[in-house]
């Protein structure tokens, strides 16, 4: 099952023997044994008894809540690890350590080599498409990684790859009904931009649960930088899973037409744009198909699902810190 997502408004969420029992209007809506979930996310505006929010902390699964329109609004964790040596090293690697210096660089090679992959994937799967000149950007941003030692530097890499990659975002998109112009997050003021913020906002959720289990601070991050209320450490684990879920589900998505423009709204004053609750089902869905389809991990040499590898990754950057591995080794696909 992974991740449960509870989408309606005004639904009861409870517990049942060793169940989790969803309700609205008086009819069940969802009933999923306990033992089968890994997450929890509430968009909007549902109730959860105490007895299922104390079954949920023991069974230390995260539960999450998010606005209908996917903003993040904050997260009830269970307990934090009782391994206090894996939050040691992760301080002890603060600032522009070695440690912190190879970590961002890992993120950033991480998250810029599976964008070149990305698109050189889609320029082959269309011979229509010439992607050529963003792959060259983001080959340039990418070459001079490895003796790049200051993280400002590493951040500045990151930027200019980046947007690389969302120049040519729109020619990935195989629908007249949808266009891209630029990123645009606070609020996303178009359907694309609206799939992508929500689409992170899921993966955050997941990350940060992953980055708990490994028994880290999720505050305390390396790429980016503190900030009151932000897990930074989830947010560079991120990095590198961007293209590889969220992205390729915003296509996959859009292309297949499985979204049309009546599957958004668009609010009068902010200009916000989110998708209906129907809209919304069909994206947690794909979403959530997605995070279970497997590959064959590149560093442990065995399938895994991408729900896995949310801790695999997590895990590796955990022996890295704690001098038990030489190097973190970001997920990459080709």
């Amino acid at each position: 099952m992974g991740t449960v997502y509870v989408t309606q408004d005004d639904a009861f969420v409870g517990k049942i023997d060793e169940r989790l029992h969803v309700k609205f209007d008086k009819k069940t809506i969802l009933d999923v044994p306990l033992i089968k979930i890994d997450g929890v996310v509430i968009l909007g505006r549902a109730t959860i008894s105490p007895a299922a929010i104390s079954e949920l902390l023991e069974r230390h699964i995260p539960l999450t809540f998010l606005t209908n329109n996917g903003c993040y609004l904050g997260t009830l964790q269970p307990e934090v690890t009782k391994n206090i040596f894996v939050r040691k090293a992760q301080w002890q690697a603060i600032g522009e350590s070695a440690q912190a210096i190879h970590l961002v660089q890992g993120f950033v090679r991480g998250k810029l080599k599976n964008y070149r992959n990305f698109l050189i994937r889609r320029q082959r799967e269309n011979s229509n498409l010439d992607l050529s000149v963003n792959v060259t950007r983001l080959e340039q941003a990418i070459a001079p990684i490895e003796t790049t030692k200051n993280i400002n530097s590493l951040r500045g890499l990151e930027g200019a790859g980046s947007a690389a990659y969302f120049a040519c975002f729109n020619q990935l998109i195989r629908t007249t009904e949808f266009s891209f112009n630029n990123r645009v997050r606070r609020p996303p003021t178009d359907p694309v931009n609206s799939l992508l913020s929500f689409g992170y906002s899921l993966l955050r959720h997941d990350i940060q649960g992953a980055v708990n289990i490994a028994g880290f601070d999720p505050y305390l991050g390396y790429l980016h930088c503190e900030r009151y209320g932000r897990p930074s450490l989830a947010l560079d684990l991120m990095e590198e899973f961007r293209p590889l879920i969220v992205d390729a589900v915003v296509l996959s998505t859009l292309n297949k037409q499985l979204l049309t423009p009546i599957d958004f709204l668009t609010e009068p004053l902010s200009g916000a744009v989110s998708l209906t609750p129907e809209g919304r089902k069909r994206f947690l869905q794909q979403y959530a198909q997605k995070k279970q389809s497997e590959f064959k991990h590149p560093v442990l040499g065995r399938k895994c699902s991408y729900q896995e590898a949310f801790e695999l990754q997590a895990r590796l950057l955990a022996k890295y810190l704690m001098g038990e591995t030489e190097k973190y080794p970001p997920l990459v696909l080709k």
